[in-house]
């Protein structure tokens, strides 16, 4: 790997009897582009919480481009760049008024702010829109503001938690172009927390948490590769009863999830007669595909990847790390 700009060893965050982040280790190379898939509540955001020292750790160690998240939290803040999940922008500013804003406080000179304010701006696509308030953008503009200002000091890291929450996909693609832009000009390394499955596939490396644990790390192909051959999706009138037979018949073991039953086959050509005539619950619908990275989330926690809204207690820690980063 090239150099590590991000590195983590034993991380673990508790709230009360609550471990949300249960033993972390990851590292993250310069120009890599680092996906965090899971669920909400597994983890994702209370790990970007600590990376970015809005949150201590309960145990474990983390360095960002080469400090100590909790002994030298200036130092990493003055070298990362963040787009938070929720809204941050001020809406009663105009977009060029927010860069000029956020330019102030990292301390860029008066002469290289308007250049870079100027980039930032043609980079998503908002030249035009430079004098308009916040407050007149759709919500995929004011997320490509947000990346725009999280670059614009020129950060060793940019952080992105679930950058492209509710968004349409047409806007998401566009988001994706920037951020592939940014990677390659900047050599920028870009660690961000997902639960869309297809936006993890184009991340160069993806760890997958589930519980507060990862179970498992690789690139999309290496992740899919564990998944062996076709996956087969089984719908029927009496689900229960048809993994007791498709075990039985097959000593395959199904995953139930969404309704369905999910068994791997090495040939599903061969597999599907063979099921039809095993399996007396009636099957009302079957399909057979390449398998996917939701197919290793299943395979992995024997659940799917779920666009739920955040938990209460998920509520509570993004508050409490906003709070907490508020009042260092």
């Amino acid at each position: 790997m090239s150099e590590r700009v991000i590195e983590v060893s034993g991380l673990v965050k508790r709230y009360g009897e609550v471990e949300a982040v249960r033993g972390i280790d990851l590292s993250v190379g310069a120009g890599e582009i680092f996906g965090f898939l899971g669920p909400n509540g597994a983890g994702k955001s209370t790990t970007i919480s600590i990376l970015c020292t809005l949150l201590r750790p309960t145990a474990g160690e983390a360095r960002v481009a080469g400090f100590d998240v909790v002994r030298e939290p200036g130092a990493v803040r003055s070298r990362i760049g963040l787009v938070f999940q929720d809204p941050s922008l001020d809406d009663q500013l105009t977009a060029r008024e927010n860069l000029e804003f956020h330019a102030f406080l990292y301390g860029l000179a008066r002469a290289t702010r308007r250049e870079r304010i100027d980039a930032a701006l043609a980079m998503v696509e908002l030249t035009d829109r430079a004098s308009s308030l916040v407050r007149t953008f759709s919500g995929g503009m004011r997320r490509r503001l947000e990346i725009a200002r999280g670059v614009l000091h020129y950060p060793r890291a940019l952080f992105l938690d679930e950058p492209t929450l509710g968004l349409d996909p047409q806007t998401r693609k566009r988001i994706w172009e920037y951020l592939h832009e940014l990677r390659r000009r900047e050599q920028i390394t870009i660690f961000m927390t997902t639960h869309y499955m297809d936006e993890a596939e184009f991340c160069d490396r993806i760890a997958i948490i589930d519980r507060g644990r990862i179970v498992a790390l690789g690139t999309p192909p290496e992740l899919k590769a564990m998944v062996g051959g076709d996956v087969v999706t089984i719908t029927t009138t009496d689900t229960q009863l048809a993994a007791e037979e498709v075990k039985r018949a097959f000593q395959l073991e199904p995953v139930i999830a969404d309704g369905t039953l999910r068994v791997e086959v090495r040939d599903s050509a061969a597999f599907l007669p063979r099921l039809f005539a095993e399996v007396r619950a009636p099957v009302t619908a079957v399909a057979s595909r390449q398998p996917s990275l939701d197919d290793v989330f299943i395979k992995l926690t024997g659940h799917a990847i779920r666009e739920e809204g955040a938990g209460q207690l998920d509520t509570m820690r993004r508050f409490g790390a906003v709070w907490r980063g508020q009042r260092r």
